[in-house]
């Protein structure tokens, strides 16, 4: 997933992206790092918050939109 590299892109830390979307720093951690697996709610917030598609977010497409 393309988590990382697209908060990176946006210079926000993972606080500040979990403090977004409502959820724990250390979930944010999780996903970039593969230990956990967003949900596919989860996704959508992701996506929407990055304004690109999941295909994208999910490597599966290097067209954002």
């Amino acid at each position: 997933m393309r988590l990382k590299e697209l908060r990176k892109q946006k210079n926000i830390t993972q606080l500040k992206l979990a403090m977004d979307l409502g959820m724990n720093q250390n979930t944010i951690s999780r996903y970039e790092t593969g230990e956990r697996e967003a949900d596919y709610k989860t996704l959508i917030a992701f996506a929407d918050y990055f304004d690109v598609s999941l295909d994208y977010l999910l490597e599966r497409t290097n067209a954002k939109n």
